[in-house]
């Protein structure tokens, strides 16, 4: 079968030079998505140019220090050393990649509805500089829709024609900081183009660098993979995180419930339930859906009740602190309540949308003197909070009126914990590890 004619030269160029791995990648936005894509890139025999519009992370990665966990600065100077990896502030270099993947961050503004602006900010970079025989590919998780009513008209007023000149497509990174096992490159990735043969370039080019590629039939088809995932994951904490509230009043072990039903062989999916969600995924992702629907005239109801649930965790888990020192007769005004992990999830430096957060910020207003532990994260300084890791000794502690388990990180001595600390919260059941440690809420 022919290739069509609309697919032109251009096409055949990208083809040629995915096959033989001459093609530049360019990435847009070097965090903890591009990075390693970027790393993945090179490793497959590619040459990458990395963008970034923080003076810190591009002379961090010319001097060969990764600023990202997951990424060994041993690579990044490998990769560099080869000619294989190099990083700009410049964006008017926009023009010499043959592929540009935008990794940009995609948060919601205060009133939770998205905000594209790093998104429309990069797209309109790209459109400054964009050439023939260049393939686009947005990754940023975002609402359906946003590639090809944001990015398409802004590249097309070019003059250029998408699936003929350029080529557009949505790719969604399905990163999992701290996974030891699922990675950029093992993990499947999910493809859409805007035409057939944007697909298939994409299709093209990172099939040198991912070990599986999904094609889907379309960008919005792609969006809204992504945001299936992470809206069924929030939904599921939400309900068990209800089902723990639930418990609490009923007087059972929820853990116990869980393991229970996990036994089950089909039917069940295990979830357990925790301080709230965070991240860049699992808190935003639904509200990208439910944005889309309302523009659309429908209200995502049970969609927006789990994420009521969750943002309500906090709170629920504060409230247990104070009732723990109630117990021990002390008011939470003035007392020392130590917070063990601040990272949003287990074995991970990233506290983006962590609950810890939340946690530090209702004790504060409780009057509580917080302090906080966490081996990752040595300083804190987000939204108001500027706290320095304190250390997990039996002194720090004993000093402590109550301890708070909100990231049950690997490296934690929790027997420590379970031996010095005066009352412990854990919202992790982490101390399930510590045999004959004190019973914790």
């Amino acid at each position: 079968m022919s290739r069509p004619r609309t697919a032109g030269t251009a096409a055949d160029l990208l083809l040629a030079k995915a096959q033989d791995r001459s093609a530049l990648i360019g990435i847009v936005g070097l965090g903890y998505v591009g990075l390693p894509l970027a790393m993945e890139f090179a490793r497959a025999g590619f040459r990458v140019l990395g963008f970034d519009v923080s003076r810190e992370v591009v002379d961090g990665l010319n001097a060969c220090r990764s600023h990202v966990r997951d990424v060994p600065s041993a690579r990044v100077a490998e990769y560099a050393q080869a000619d294989r990896f190099a990083v700009t502030a410049d964006l008017a270099r926009l023009k010499e990649p043959d592929v540009v993947s935008i990794c940009v961050p995609t948060p919601l503004s205060k009133t939770k509805d998205p905000d594209v602006s790093y998104v429309i900010a990069a797209t309109n970079s790209v459109k400054q500089t964009l050439r023939r025989a260049q393939l686009v590919v947005l990754e940023s998780t975002t609402y359906p829709g946003t590639t090809r009513e944001l990015l398409l008209p802004a590249l097309e007023s070019t003059g250029l024609r998408v699936g003929e000149d350029f080529f557009l497509a949505f790719s969604p990174e399905r990163v999992d900081p701290g996974n030891p096992e699922w990675n950029t490159r093992n993990t499947p990735k999910i493809v859409g183009g805007i035409t057939e043969t944007c697909r298939r370039v994409t299709m093209a080019v990172y099939e040198g660098a991912i070990d599986r590629l999904v094609p889907v039939s379309s960008p919005e088809a792609a969006e809204l993979v992504k945001i299936l995932e992470n809206t069924f994951r929030s939904v599921n904490i939400g309900l068990v995180n209800e089902m723990a509230i639930v418990c609490d009043k009923l007087g059972v072990d929820v853990w116990e419930v869980i393991e229970a039903a996990a036994t089950k062989p089909f039917g069940f999916m295990k979830f357990t339930p925790g301080p709230g969600v965070g991240g860049h995924c699992i808190p935003l992702d639904p509200h990208y859906l439910a944005w889309k629907m309302r523009t659309l005239n429908y209200r995502t109801r049970f969609i927006e009740l789990a994420g009521e649930i969750n943002a309500a965790m906090p709170e629920y888990w504060v409230a247990r602190v104070v009732d723990r020192l109630n117990e021990r007769g002390k008011p939470a005004r003035q007392s020392v309540v130590l917070v063990i992990g601040v990272a949003y999830k287990k074995d991970s430096d990233d506290t983006r949308e962590s609950p810890a957060l939340d946690v530090i910020r209702l004790l504060a207003e409780r009057g509580a003197v917080v302090r906080y532990h966490d081996p990752l994260v040595p300083a804190l300084q987000e939204d108001g909070i500027d706290l320095q890791s304190v250390p997990l000794s039996a002194e720090t502690l004993a000093a402590a009126d109550c301890a708070i388990i909100v990231t049950d990180h690997g490296s934690i001595d929790y027997a420590l914990v379970t031996k010095h600390a005066p009352a412990v919260v854990d919202t992790r059941h982490a101390l399930a590890r510590v045999r004959g440690g004190k019973e914790a809420t």
